[in-house]
């Protein structure tokens, strides 16, 4: 255990020191808002691998493409497996798993990622790492808001699009949505604990250890279904509609207010489906036959 250690204590650091440079951009092209990027955060990631998540982080080939002009759809849409938005950065955000209750995804009962409940290792940025190599967001990007915060303090801060082209926002929003020199404060999801017991499954209280066990409940909170709301702000000072990443469930929306775009899909498909959010012509994101993103996977003893 002592030469495990030690060679854990030496080889960790230098997985991190090697870490490419990020890289992005972001363009305008046509109706269309392009970020591509490498997945490197421009902030220092914590240290991979680590208990929990036995993954390193590698360098991607994103190309996301988002409309400018967004329009909220009739109904919301789930965002399933795919990223659900990107990070100024170029980092993505995810924010479910796909850690199920007994190893059984027919079971409905899926694990949070920030529940504490399961080891997902995440790091301070409350992300963490899938065996591609691909970092990437479950909720507040610490690194990031500290780039982007305003030293009063006083300003909304973006710190992403979604897939539908709609921005990504802390929890800090107007109390006036309406009202740009209204003051900030902290956006409350309108998601709540389930009351009493889990029927089947795992069994045992609703306590927020699986997605299944909250419920959407209107007018609760200051933010919808899909963790947002329209108002005013700093980027679009006639209003739009955003999301924001909150502290408590859902942290980042599950589902999205209008159409995805299908490049934040990872999975790989035919030559003319989605682009799996890899460039053209590159190697695309499939990963092995039963072998989800986020799955638990055999731990090396730290």
């Amino acid at each position: 255990m002592k030469r495990t250690a030690l060679w854990l204590s030496l080889v960790i650091p230098a997985l991190a020191a090697s870490l490419p440079k990020a890289v992005v951009s972001v363009a305008t092209e046509g109706e269309q808002r392009v970020i591509k990027s490498n997945g490197i955060p421009d902030h220092k990631p914590g240290d991979f691998p680590r208990r929990g998540n036995p993954n390193a982080i590698r360098a991607q080939a994103y190309e996301f493409h988002l409309p400018l002009k967004p329009q909220a759809a009739d109904k919301p849409t789930p965002s399933g497996h795919a990223f659900f938005g990107v990070a100024l950065n170029g980092v993505p955000f995810e924010p479910g798993t796909a850690e199920f209750w007994n190893f059984d995804s027919s079971s409905g009962w899926k694990y949070e990622a920030l529940s504490g409940k399961i080891d997902l290792g995440l790091d301070d940025h409350m992300a963490h790492v899938q065996p591609n190599g691909a970092y990437h967001y479950h909720g507040l990007p610490t690194g990031l808001i500290e780039k982007r915060t305003s030293p009063t303090n006083d300003k909304m801060v973006l710190v992403g699009y979604a897939a539908d082209g709609f921005p990504i926002y802390t929890e800090q929003a107007h109390s006036n949505a309406k009202d740009a020199t209204s003051p900030l404060k902290k956006m409350r999801s309108s998601y709540q604990l389930r009351e009493g017991k889990r029927d089947g499954g795992p069994g045992g209280k609703f306590d927020g250890t699986f997605t299944e066990d909250y419920e959407y409940k209107a007018g609760s909170g200051d933010l919808d279904e899909c963790n947002g709301r329209f108002g005013v702000t700093p980027e679009f000072p006639e209003g739009t509609y955003y999301y924001c990443i909150t502290t408590e469930f859902p942290q980042l929306s599950r589902q999205w207010k209008g159409t995805a775009d299908p490049s934040f899909q990872k999975r790989g498909g035919p030559p003319d489906g989605p682009r799996g959010g890899q460039r053209r012509g590159g190697p695309g994101m499939r990963r092995p036959p039963g072998r989800p993103e986020d799955a638990f996977l055999p731990r090396t003893p730290f």
